[in-house]
């Protein structure tokens, strides 16, 4: 399976430029079983990161374009009347795929964000009380743009505990921007990667992951961070016991992608930053990262 996994790896290459730490950070959640929420402006390949990843997984992708006018049912699905049988008929929404692409999730609005809510959760859809499972593996990757805020409506608390992590893919190097252009000659999209990949094997990587030793002092260092959060003076609300078992599913991921059955505190360290600040409410002006990093410096390591 191994070899599996640097095959994505080199297939998302192909379409994603000198991104290799946000591409790892995108299977980390993938195979921990969470979801990914991007920050970060247009135009630095958001959609083209979860389409070639769609692609290299051989799973079926959606896409929603979140604006206030998008209603609940358009992200789940609604009964429709069918005149020729008599009955409604479901129509399933983007919901109902393998990998998820929610651009801009802040343009919803409240009551459609918490339409994701319970698909992201608990992997189904309940709708005029028939309980309807998505497909398994099941991946969201969220967007949201930030700098512009006019218009939106920012994530609640709730909402950004379903996450097991947030990136940013960033602007590229002068190098990089070069060989974007220079690989403009033959371009490589997303339909021309093959898949290298099923499902049923990503669900089986999934299940390895989580046979990852993680020793107990490994897991007390993880508490300990977590805990700290939530006694900062500059925290008004810090890491939900939610947002424990993400980090700790996160840091088996990341030794599985170190072809280890290990965790080590330094796994620990390279994801706390992506895991915990977004979980994290700053008090008095400050911002949740350099908190986080602060912690680091601060919680013993064993």
């Amino acid at each position: 399976m191994r070899d599996r996994i640097d095959q994505i790896v080199q297939n998302l290459n192909k379409t994603i430029v000198g991104k290799e730490d946000p591409i790892r950070l995108v299977l980390v959640a993938l195979l921990s079983g969470g979801h990914v929420l991007l920050e970060d402006v247009p135009g630095v390949g958001k959609t083209l990161l979860a389409k070639s990843l769609a692609r290299c997984i051989d799973g079926r992708f959606q896409r929603i374009q979140c604006t206030p006018d998008l209603l609940p049912s358009d992200v789940t699905g609604t009964n429709i009347w069918n005149p020729s049988s008599g009955t409604f008929q479901f129509m399933p929404g983007p919901v109902f795929a393998n990998v998820l692409l929610t651009d801009e999730i802040n343009r919803a609005t409240p009551r459609t964000q918490s339409a994701l809510l319970e698909v992201m959760e608990e992997h189904q859809v309940t709708l005029d009380g028939v309980t309807r499972a998505v497909p398994d593996p099941f991946f969201v990757i969220a967007t949201q743009n930030p700098v512009e805020y006019q218009g939106t409506f920012p994530l609640p608390e709730a909402q950004m505990d379903r996450f097991a992590l947030s990136l940013s893919l960033g602007y590229p190097s002068t190098d990089e921007e070069r060989k974007m252009l220079h690989n403009l000659v033959q371009p490589v999209k997303p339909a021309d990667l093959q898949p290298c990949i099923t499902l049923d094997e990503v669900h089986s990587l999934q299940k390895q992951c989580r046979q990852a030793q993680v020793e107990d002092s490994v897991q007390r260092y993880m508490v300990a961070l977590v805990r700290a959060t939530r006694d900062h003076e500059d925290v008004a609300l810090g890491v939900s016991p939610r947002g424990t078992v993400a980090l700790y599913r996160a840091a088996q991921a990341l030794a599985f992608l170190e072809d280890r059955n290990y965790v080590l505190p330094d796994d620990v360290k390279a994801l706390a930053a992506s895991v915990l600040a977004i979980r994290v409410i700053a008090s008095g002006g400050h911002k949740s990262v350099p908190i986080i990093t602060q912690l680091l410096d601060t919680v013993p390591v064993p």
